[in-house]
Order: structure tokens, then C-alpha cells, then sequence
């Protein structure tokens, strides 16, 4: 039987990877080698925080699963950074374990064109080098039109604790033995990445009493742009604040030896911005102390999830670091940490549409890619999937720039930069952070999602009420005017008549100061989106100057069958640089690490002399 697309692996980045074609109306096959295992968080059931929260909007945006999930199977909800500016704040959930999965597998189910099925691919059928189909392990055949690789941590998987190893995946699965071996052998540079996660505690035998509780938030939140709160935020179940001492970062010191890591029986590099403690210990030797958070992993099972203490160590070694632990002195450890070591692909090989550059039709999504998170795959996955089926329909892909989503940045960066570790969004990874808000997601990518088919008319009939109901009142902020004579407390004496508009531009002004001046009826949403961009328009209009600069940079766009040996002082390095990336664009040139200004103007000159552009 022969798909429009087929998804390999159930995981974040599969899910939304077979969501998106399904909805376009295509015929799509999802295949995972475990049925039990689709939306599985084998680390912190939690979703979103810095800078992944957007993402999450990002995704719910584009008409994506996630963020929808979220909203109904979550413990706990708060805003991050909500003291700080607008550009940082990002919501995060902490999820449940049970509950998300189980809402995941419904919300796929419902889709007609969707097929899944149980089943270990190990083998890729291609001919002309363009993909043609898979093969399970079982030999079972299938065949397609496109296919998105989302294998997640599954490709040769190593779990390792001190210097024991298995091969198998997070739960004790099976691991695919094959399928990195057959990718090498078509051409993909395979890289040996590493992640981690920590010990799983009993709630019954902590000390709560000695820590800090940390609470939900009183104000109800979603990610998705289409539901209401779907929770009591008097009912939110707590975290909690844990801290390592002086003991703790001893036991570890005596013990870097039997560290999988330090102790050199770990080939795979780890992530950077999220370290095991061990990492943290020896990297930042001047801190008295890192902060930890105890976080309830269901409300269907007793296990505490200690986020920030993944470690390799031996067991016996963990058994004393975490009872070195103000509060967790008598705890019991019910599943320990572990390192967990598997194959991923060089992103340089692929195209910001997250098409392999060396196989047709072929795409690849999620840590295959060399990423971490849940939330980085999922958008990933959505993309992947998205451009498979307009390929599958003949349409160019959907290629979103930095300007647009924390997404754009996240392939840019992936297939102009590389990565040698597992890659995580910061919002110091993307310039113009503050016109890619928290608040403003569904305004800068629901139309996208409208023209490729993952949006529906309800949709985008409330997106573009939602963008007359911003105009109508910033109409009424400019046109409305006060004076003395209808001042109220909050804005003291004016000289003379100020607009409302400029009056909101005031820092101590809030707009919550002027709605009894405002004839028409707004949500709290309206009434947020535009204060945001009254106080800051400054801010957001050089950001936008910034923006039209690397536009321009967009449009001039470089053949493909450009050769630059060709290309007389070119600097070695980027020569070498470019032939690896191929950028598409001299925006895209101007990114890559080892290409310099001056090269850049010798481009530039090059491809007006030989191609007019």
C-alpha cells in the first residue's frame, strides 16, 4: 500500500509530523515501534518554559497538537519572567505523564487520513537517491510519495549508569540497530549525541517542611489559541525548591571518576544548556549552590521528577547525593538516573525545509537533527510535515524566517550553524526577540497555516477579528483625548489635551488606567496585545528597520548550481563553509560561522556578473 506521506516514530516531532499532512488531506501512515509509546516523556512530563513556551504558541499557531494537549492534561501552569519585558515571557506546564499521551493518541485517532501502526524500520527503500519507502524489521513493506524521519533517541540507543550499559531505549525498549548505518550509508554524516535524566522519588518520604513551594498561577492560561482555561487554578498541584550544598558537590567531586562521562565510558556529546549535575559541579566550581525543583510527574502515580540532578553516576553514588539533599535526607529513590547515548544526523544536510540534501522526498525531524526538547521537535516535526505534504501537492515549502518564529531561527540555525551537541532555544538565539512574543504567535503564523491547510475558516475568521479588534482600539487611543477637566488618579495633571495613545506610552501609565475612557468592549487579550505594542513601538519599529535590512538580504537568492571553486578570493575557509551549507540566499550566506563581510561582497559581486542577480 503506497501513503502521500509516512511518519517513522510516534514521539513530539512524529505526532505533529503526521498531524499536519493528515489535516492538509493527505493519505499518511505513522509508524512507531511502540503503540504504548506515542507522546511518551521519557524526562520532566513538563511543556514549555524560556523561550520553548512561544515555541508552543508557535505550534498551536501553525495548527499544530501540542499546545492544545497541553492545556487539558496539565498539573501546574505559570508565566516565566513575568517581572521582565515582553520579549522573554514564556509559559510553561508541568504536564502530566499519563494524561498527555493518552489526549495525544485521541486528537490523532480522530484523524481520517491517519493510519498507525506498530513496527521497527530499519531499512529505507530509495531509487534515483529519492525515497520510495521503508522496511520494519518484521519485513513488512510500505510505501510513499514523502517520508519524515522522527526517531528521536531510538537510533542505536545506550543507556548507561556509571560503567554499566545496555543497548536499549528510555523504558527498557528495543533499540533500532540498523537504520543509522543505512543513512551513513547513503551519504549522512552520523554524530553520537547524549542526553540524560534524573532520579524519580517517592512524594510520601520528603521533608517538605524545610522547602520553598513554588505555586501555579492565579491567572488563568493556555497555549492554544482556540481553547478556554480548562483547569481551577485553586486546584493546581505544587513544586517545590531544592538546593545542592557543599556535601553534595563532595560526593560528586570524590566520585567524577565513576561518572559515565568523566569516567570516559560515554562517546556522545551532551547538551550544553542543560548539563548533568556532575557538569554543573565542575564547570561552575565557584557556586556554593545549584537550584533544583521536585515537580509531580501524574496524579495517577506517586513519582517526583528531581528536574536539574540528571546524572551517569553509579547507583550507590546516587544513593548519597541525593540523601546529601536538605529534605531528601530519608527519601526513596524509586527509579534511578541515567545517560542515555544515541546517533543523530549532521542538520548541515539538510534544507531549512527540513529536506535531506542528500536523498529527495526525504525529511528529517526532531533530535535526529541534533536538537533536545520536546518542544524544539514537536516544531520540528510540524514543519517536516508541513513541507512533506506540499511536496506530496507540488507547492513550494514552507521556509518560516527569523523575523517570523523562534522556529525559523531554530532550522536556521540547524542548517546554517551545525550543532556538535544537542541544541536548545534560548531567546538570546534570536534577535528579534521582541517581535517574537509570547502574545503575538497566532498574528505572525496563523496565516501560513491557513494557506497550506492546517488551519480551518473558524480559525482564521477569529484571527481576523482578533486583528480588527486590535486596529479598532488603537484607532480609539489615538482619537480619544483628555484633559484636566476628565483626568482621572492614575494620570494626574496634564498641561494640556493628550491623546490616550500617548498617554499609554507613559512607563507609569497602564492601560488598565484608561478603559473608562474606551467606548468599546475588548477582551483582556486585545486590551494586552496593545498595550505591548504602544510602550514599545520605539523598540519594535527599529526592530522592524532591522527586519526589512535582512529581508532585502532574503530576496537575493543564490542558484543551486552555483560552483564556488569558481568564485575568485574567496577565503579558503569560506569556500570550504559554503560548499557544505549551499545557503539559499545571502542572508542565509551572511549566518554561516567562518564567512566573513568581505566574502560576502565577493559573492555578491560574483552572482551580479555571472547570474544578474
Amino acid at each position: 500500500m503506497e501513503y502521500d506521506v509516512i511518519v517513522v516514530g510516534g514521539g513530539h516531532a512524529g505526532c505533529e509530523a503526521a498531524n499536519a499532512p493528515a489535516k492538509m488531506g493527505l493519505k499518511v501512515l505513522l509508524i512507531t515501534s511502540s503503540l504504548a509509546n506515542i507522546a511518551d516523556m521519557p524526562c520532566n512530563p513538563s511543556i514549555g518554559g524560556t523561550a520553548k513556551g512561544i515555541v508552543v504558541r508557535e505550534i498551536d499557531a501553525l495548527g499544530g497538537l501540542m499546545g492544545r494537549i497541553a492545556d487539558i492534561s496539565h498539573l501546574q501552569i505559570k508565566m516565566l519572567n513575568s517581572g521582565k519585558g515582553p520579549a522573554v515571557k514564556s509559559l510553561r506546564a508541568q504536564g502530566d505523564k499519563v494524561i498527555y499521551p493518552k489526549n495525544m493518541v485521541k486528537a490523532l485517532n480522530k484523524l481520517k487520513n491517519l493510519t498507525i501502526v506498530q513496527g521497527m524500520v530499519e531499512d529505507l527503500i530509495v531509487e534515483d537517491k529519492t525515497i520510495k519507502g521503508v522496511i520494519t524489521a518484521e519485513g513488512n513493506v510500505y510505501k510513499c510519495k514523502t517520508l519524515v524521519l522522527t526517531t528521536g533517541t531510538y537510533l542505536k540507543s545506550k543507556i548507561l549508569v556509571g560503567d554499566k550499559f545496555k543497548f536499549e531505549g528510555p523504558h527498557g525498549e528495543e533499540s533500532s540497530k540498523h537504520l543509522s548505518d543505512k543513512l551513513r550509508e547513503l551519504g549522512f554524516e552520523i554524530q553520537r549525541l547524549k542526553t540524560g535524566t534524573p532520579q524519580r522519588l517517592d512524594p510520601d518520604t520528603v521533608d517538605y517542611s524545610v522547602l520553598e513551594k513554588e505555586e501555579g498561577d492565579k491567572t488563568p492560561w493556555t497555549f492554544s489559541f482556540d481553547l478556554e482555561p480548562q483547569y481551577d487554578v485553586d486546584k493546581q498541584v505544587p513544586c517545590y525548591i531544592v538546593y545542592t550544598n557543599k556535601e553534595t558537590h563532595k560526593i560528586i567531586m570524590d566520585n567524577l571518576d565513576r561518572s559515565a562521562m568523566y569516567g570516559g565510558y560515554a562517546e556522545g556529546i551532551g547538551p550544553r544548556y542543560c548539563p548533568s549535575i556532575e557538569d554543573k559541579v565542575v564547570r561552575f566550581k565557584d557556586k556554593e549552590r545549584h537550584q533544583l525543583f521536585l515537580e509531580p510527574e501524574s496524579a495517577y502515580y506517586p513519582d517526583l521528577y528531581l528536574q536539574g540532578f540528571s546524572t551517569s553516576m553509579p547507583i550507590d553514588v546516587q544513593d548519597k547525593m541525593v540523601h546529601s539533599l536538605k529534605g531528601l535526607e530519608h527519601v526513596k529513590i524509586l527509579k534511578y538516573a541515567y545517560a542515555i547515548e544515541y546517533d543523530a544526523i549532521n542538520p548541515l544536510q539538510m534544507y531549512p525545509s527540513e529536506e535531506s540534501k542528500i536523498i529527495k522526498n526525504l525529511y528529517t525531524a526532531g533530535q535526529i537533527n541534533g536538537t533536545s526538547g520536546y518542544e524544539e521537535a514537536a516544531g520540528q516535526g510540524l514543519i517536516a510535515g508541513i513541507n512533506a505534504g506540499l511536496r506530496c501537492q507540488g507547492k513550494d515549502p514552507l521556509i518560516l524566517k527569523r523575523n517570523e518564529s523562534y522556529i525559523g531561527v531554530l532550522l536556521d540555525d540547524l542548517t546554517t550553524k551545525g550543532t556538535k551537541e544537542p541544541y536548545r532555544l534560548l531567546t538570546s538565539r534570536a534577535e528579534y526577540r521582541l517581535i517574537l512574543r509570547h502574545d503575538n504567535a497566532d498574528l505572525r503564523l496563523r496565516k501560513h497555516g491557513y494557506e497550506v491547510g492546517t488551519i480551518d475558516e473558524e480559525q482564521y475568521a477569529r484571527l481576523n477579528k482578533k486583528i480588527a479588534d486590535i486596529n479598532q482600539l488603537v484607532n480609539e487611543l489615538k482619537e480619544i483625548r483628555i484633559t484636566n477637566k476628565n483626568t482621572n488618579k492614575y494620570i494626574g495633571e496634564l498641561t494640556k489635551g493628550e491623546s490616550l495613545y500617548d498617554l499609554l506610552k507613559r512607563p507609569e501609565i497602564k492601560i488598565d488606567y484608561l478603559k473608562e475612557y474606551i467606548t468599546n468592549s475588548y477582551t483582556d487579550e486585545i486590551f494586552n496585545i496593545v498595550e505591548i505594542q504602544v510602550k514599545y513601538e520605539g523598540y519594535i519599529n527599529k526592530t522592524n528597520k532591522e527586519v526589512e535590512r535582512m529581508l532585502k538580504l532574503e530576496e537575493k537568492e543564490i542558484p543551486s548550481d552555483i560552483n564556488y571553486d569558481d568564485i575568485k578570493n574567496l577565503a579558503s575557509e569560506a569556500r570550504q563553509k559554503l560548499k557544505q551549507v549551499m545557503p539559499l540566499t545571502i542572508a542565509q550566506a551572511s549566518r554561516i560561522s567562518g564567512v566573513n563581510p568581505a566574502d560576502i561582497s565577493v559573492l555578491t559581486v560574483y552572482l551580479k556578473k555571472e547570474y544578474n542577480k
